[in-house]
């Protein structure tokens, strides 16, 4: 499978990039390599391969969700640029 000029655009318009006309031809090579190695991986043969999980085989240790150390608001706000009533006060980012 080899990946095209028209591809190349509505791929990077589908994930909202941007790639200038002089840059196509070059992410057309990288996407065709890409295509390639992932291709050379559907040769490996994983007939007795069971699908994992996770890479190793660790059990999430799970613990009581309990309140060891609360109250403690004004040692959390002292390293806060700027608080106000026990809260952090933050720049308006929506109008």
């Amino acid at each position: 499978m080899a990946i095209d000029t028209q591809t190349v655009k509505r791929v990077a318009f589908l994930s909202r990039l941007r790639v200038d006309d002089d840059k196509v031809e070059a992410t057309k090579e990288e996407f065709n390599k890409i295509i390639n190695w992932v291709e050379q991986l559907n040769e490996v043969n994983t007939d007795d391969v069971e699908p994992l999980i996770a890479v190793n085989d660790t059990k999430l240790v799970c613990r009581k969700d309990e309140v060891i150390e609360g109250n403690q608001a004004d040692k959390v706000l002292k390293n806060a640029p700027m608080s106000e009533y026990d809260y952090f006060v933050v720049p308006k980012v929506v109008e």
